[in-house]
C-alpha cells in the first residue's frame, strides 16, 4: 500500500514517507528485526521515536503491509525489553506500544512509541556493555557511540 496512492488509512495520517531522526520503518515479517534493539537505544538517547513494525519504506512510497502475529511479536518485544541482558532499561509502559489494525486485511501495525531517557537513565544500552552496545540517532541512522 503506497501513502503517494491515495489510499492511505486514518489511523497513519501523521506518518511521514521518510525515515528521519525520529521515525523508523521495519518489515518484521520474520519476528523482531536484530536492529530493532539498537533504534530503541539510539532514539532512548536522542530525542526519542517512533518505530512501527510491519511497514517498510520503498524508495519514495512506504508498504504497509502489516504483521499476521502482531500480537505474539508484542508478547516477544516485552519478553525482551525486559531482559537486562539484551536492552539496559525499559523507558516504555503500555501506552508506549499498540497495535494498529488495517482495515483491508487481517493484520495490524506495531507501533512502539520511545521516549528520551533522562538524564539519569542515559544511557539506554544493548547488551551488558555501556561501551559496546550506546547508539544514538542521527538523521535516519542509528550509530554506535
Amino acid at each position: 500500500m503506497s501513502f503517494l496512492d491515495g489510499k492511505q488509512m486514518d489511523l497513519f495520517d501523521n506518518l511521514s514517507i521518510h525515515e528521519g531522526a525520529d521515525v523508523e520503518y521495519k518489515a518484521a515479517r520474520g519476528g523482531l528485526p536484530r536492529d530493532l534493539w539498537e533504534t530503541y537505544s539510539a532514539f532512548a538517547n536522542t530525542q526519542g521515536g517512533t518505530i512501527f513494525l510491519g511497514i517498510t519504506q520503498q524508495g519514495e512510497r512506504l508498504d504497509v503491509h502489516g504483521l499476521d502475529n502482531a500480537e505474539k511479536l508484542v508478547t516477544d518485544f516485552w519478553n525482551t525489553i525486559n531482559n537486562q541482558g539484551k536492552i539496559s532499561r525499559n523507558l516504555l509502559t503500555n501506552e508506549h506500544v499498540n497495535l494498529l489494525p488495517l482495515t483491508d486485511k487481517q493484520a495490524s501495525v506495531v507501533c512502539v512509541e520511545v521516549p528520551r531517557a533522562n538524564r539519569r537513565e542515559r544511557p539506554v544500552y544493548v547488551g551488558s556493555d555501556p561501551f559496546k552496545g550506546t547508539y544514538r540517532r542521527n538523521h535516519e541512522g542509528d550509530y554506535l557511540c
